[in-house]
């Protein structure tokens, strides 16, 4: 299957501006993107519409990780899904040039609670983005069952346009 993701770059700015910002005692910023979706044969598009920020006061004290959200940040999330009718990709950054990775602990976080997301809105598919100052990866939940495959190609719609091969 090729999943491919397009986002604008006013959004994308938007995103990346949040989630530099400070937070009193997470050590980075999380929040999440709305999105529609387009399929046709093998090929999956993801079209981000939206960005919301998690609250500041729904991070939790965790030192083992870079931020922790809270059971309403995700419920909060999940209710826009239901609610708008909406793909989910939760998103943070790990800054720096290239093309990210998921970490070890994002990994296992990610498999915890993306797959609820497709449990309250099984008619999209939902995931998880990390994101470079220059480019993304992610991977989607197109079910609770399947494999998860990653994203095949992001897209950067502005001036210019920008494309960025992740898988």
């Amino acid at each position: 299957m090729n999943i491919r993701f397009k986002i604008t770059s006013a959004l994308l700015a938007t995103v990346r501006i949040d989630l530099r910002r400070p937070h009193p005692f997470a050590h980075e910023r999380v929040g999440f993107v709305a999105a529609g979706l387009a399929a046709a044969h093998d090929e999956l598009l993801i079209l981000a519409r939206e960005y919301r920020p998690v609250r500041d006061d729904e991070y939790l004290r965790d030192p083992s990780v870079g931020a922790m959200m809270s059971a309403e940040a995700i419920r909060r999330a999940r209710q826009w899904a239901m609610n708008d009718r909406v793909a989910i990709f939760h998103v943070h950054t790990h800054g720096g040039r290239g093309i990210p990775g998921f970490s070890g602990i994002d990994v296992s976080e990610n498999a915890k609670f993306v797959p609820n997301f497709v449990s309250v809105a099984p008619y999209c598919v939902h995931g998880a983005i990390v994101l470079s100052d220059n480019a993304a990866f992610g991977q989607v939940w197109l079910d609770r069952k399947s494999r998860q495959p990653f994203i095949t190609a992001f897209s950067e719609v502005g001036m210019p346009i920008r494309h960025w091969r992740a898988a």
